[in-house]
């Protein structure tokens, strides 16, 4: 039995795998991990989880403005948000966009959720899955004012590199569900990466980068240093971050 089917009875936590076999798979927005549900983290995923949070299991349209109770609300798609830190405050900070954030890892949904109640904070809704089912298959096009994806996994080993997120087929599809003018904001401490990074948008046709030397752009002030970020950090590691405009 799965971690996650054997914590929760259905429908009063996330699934173990929402999209089953419903759906192919050609690049996948995560690699799964196993830890452990602290009873913290438990408690608030089912107090949380049937008002908050939903299975992207690629069945049915995603109505954002109802899922975030405000149809004129602009809502950003966090892809990977780790034990949730990042996104509270980013919530907290700004509580007029809706922050719409997708990971697979169980404790850090309950520790989200766990965050965003200590913050009184209301604007957060957590989608359990893959994030390239919800945007091939959940969202309409020109849903989403901005996008996302803060340290993706590197998979550093060269005959891996094709399984990156950020790739053209990748903006290919988050491109039709952008809205002109939302922000694709990416950011990771593997140089590799992040030249990748830079240079698949910089040749995208749909995005064009906000610095005007078209290089990395500054930490803009609404991503906050994490933890974990701040620890790579003192050990010598350098982030960079990306930052275009859909056109």
């Amino acid at each position: 039995m799965s971690e996650k089917s054997s914590l929760f009875r259905p429908g009063e936590g996330p699934a173990a795998d929402p999209a089953g076999s419903h759906h192919e798979r050609r690049i996948r927005s995560f690699q799964p991990r196993r830890s452990r549900v602290t009873t913290g983290q438990r408690a608030a995923l089912l107090r949380h989880w049937p008002h908050w949070g939903f299975d992207i299991d690629g069945l049915r349209p995603l109505d954002l403005g109802e899922l975030f109770g405000d149809p004129e609300l602009p809502v950003v798609l966090e892809i990977g948000f780790g034990m949730g830190e990042a996104t509270a405050q980013m919530a907290a900070d700004d509580p007029g966009t809706g922050i719409l954030a997708v990971d697979v890892h169980t404790p850090g949904m309950g520790n989200l959720f766990r965050l965003a109640e200590e913050a009184g904070v209301e604007n957060v809704r957590v989608g359990n899955g893959d994030a390239i089912i919800l945007l091939r298959s959940m969202l309409a096009p020109a849903s989403l004012s901005g996008l996302r994806v803060y340290f993706p996994d590197p998979w550093p080993k060269a005959r891996h590199n094709k399984r990156r997120l950020i790739q053209p087929e990748f903006l290919d599809l988050v491109a039709d569900r952008l809205r002109p003018g939302a922000l694709v904001h990416c950011a990771t401490d593997w140089e590799d990466y992040a030249d990748q990074m830079l240079d698949v948008l910089t040749t995208h046709p749909s995005y064009e980068n906000t610095q005007p030397d078209g290089g990395f752009a500054p930490r803009p002030p609404h991503r906050p240093i994490t933890r974990f970020e701040g620890q790579g950090l003192d050990k010598g590691h350098v982030v960079r971050d990306v930052v275009f405009r859909r056109v």
